[in-house]
C-alpha cells in the first residue's frame, strides 16, 4: 500500500513514447514543475519519451515546466484552453511553423471532459461552441429547444500532479487555487503521479480533508520545496539551463 517512491526519475519513468499525459496546473498555480523538469531530463538522456499529447489549461509560459516541455522537442500534440497565455512564445512559434498541433476545447468542457473520463461517461452534450468551428464534425442534439454539441470524455495514461499534502497510501489534500484541475486528472488516467510538498504516514491526514482519495493515485514523491512558474519566469529562467 505505499506509493511512495524515493525519486523524481523513479516517479515518471512509467512514461513512455506516444502517451496521453495530463498536466494539472491553472497557469502556475498547481503546475508540478518538478516532476516536468524530471520528465526533460529522462528524454535529454535517452531520447525517450516522445511523441506525446499533453492535456493542460494553457500552453506554458516562458521557458520553464510545461513550456520547457514544449520546447524540448517532447510534445505532438497539446489539448489546452488557453493557447494564448502571458507568455506562450515556444509554442505560438512551433505551432506557426506546423511542428505541433492544437485541440482547442472551451475550459469548462475540458474540466467536464476530464470529469466524463474519470467517470466511465463515455460522452455529453453541451451549448458550449455550437455554431463556432469547434463544432465542426461533432454530433449536434436538441434539447428543450435549445441545441447542444456532443463531447467525448477525456482519458490519459499518466497524470503528472502537484499535491500539497500526501499520505503513503495517497491520499491527497492541495493548497487553495491550486486544486484546480489536478483531482479530475487523477482520476482520469490510468496512472496519477504525484508530487507532494510533504508525505505523511496513512491516518494522519483527516478523512474529512482528503480531496483525491488514494484508489486514484499511483504514485506519490515528495518535494519539499517546489518551485513556482511565475517566479522562475521573473527570474528569465531557462530549462534545461541554470534554473
Amino acid at each position: 500500500m505505499d506509493k511512495s517512491v524515493a525519486d523524481l526519475a523513479t516517479a515518471v519513468a512509467g512514461i513512455e513514447d506516444g502517451m496521453t499525459v495530463m498536466i494539472g496546473g491553472f497557469g502556475g498555480a498547481g503546475a508540478p514543475i518538478e516532476l516536468i523538469h524530471a520528465l526533460i531530463d529522462r528524454y535529454r538522456a535517452s531520447g525517450h519519451p516522445k511523441d506525446l499529447t499533453i492535456v493542460n489549461n494553457n500552453a506554458g509560459n516562458g521557458h520553464v515546466g510545461l513550456a520547457a516541455l514544449i520546447e524540448t522537442g517532447m510534445v505532438r500534440k497539446l489539448i489546452c484552453s488557453f493557447p494564448r497565455s502571458a507568455d506562450p512564445v515556444v509554442f505560438t512559434d512551433l505551432y506557426l511553423a506546423g511542428k505541433i498541433e492544437l485541440e482547442l476545447v472551451p475550459q469548462g468542457t475540458l474540466a467536464e471532459r476530464i470529469r466524463a473520463g474519470g467517470a466511465g461517461i463515455p460522452a455529453f452534450y453541451t451549448p458550449s461552441s455550437y455554431g463556432t468551428d469547434l463544432a465542426k464534425g461533432k454530433p449536434v442534439a436538441e434539447f428543450d429547444g435549445r441545441s447542444y454539441v456532443q463531447e467525448r470524455w477525456l482519458k490519459a495514461d499518466v497524470a503528472l500532479v502537484k499535491a500539497e499534502t500526501a499520505d503513503t497510501h495517497g491520499n491527497l489534500t492541495f493548497r487553495a487555487a491550486a486544486r484546480n484541475f489536478n483531482p479530475l486528472m487523477c482520476m482520469a488516467s490510468k496512472e496519477a503521479v504525484v508530487q507532494a510538498t510533504r508525505i505523511v504516514p496513512a491516518g494522519v491526514i483527516d478523512p474529512e480533508n482528503v480531496v483525491t482519495p488514494g484508489i486514484f493515485v499511483q504514485k506519490v514523491v515528495e518535494v519539499a520545496h517546489p518551485q513556482q512558474e511565475e517566479d522562475l519566469n521573473r527570474a528569465n529562467a531557462v530549462y534545461p539551463g541554470a534554473v
